[in-house]
């Protein structure tokens, strides 16, 4: 690749900022690891899967269908 490329330049420079870091490479650990557990509560305890739970197995579609019409029916 061409060294004058913006794009070589620009990935050059956050490569070489990854790389010369030290304290900076345990503090992103941190934050994914932090994402990540903050995601997989959220899924579970926030998010459950609502259509498994009302529709029948390959009937989600339908179950889908059925209820937005409704919704707009009542507006």
């Amino acid at each position: 690749m061409n060294e004058d490329n913006f794009l070589y330049r620009f990935y050059k420079l956050y490569a070489d900022g990854f790389r010369n870091m030290t304290i900076g490479k345990t503090l992103w650990r941190i934050i994914l690891i932090k994402l990540v557990i903050i995601f997989v509560v959220l899924k579970l305890f926030f998010f459950p899967n609502f259509i498994k739970k009302h529709a029948s197995a390959g009937d989600e579609p339908n179950y889908v269908e059925q209820t937005l019409q409704q919704r707009v029916a009542e507006n």
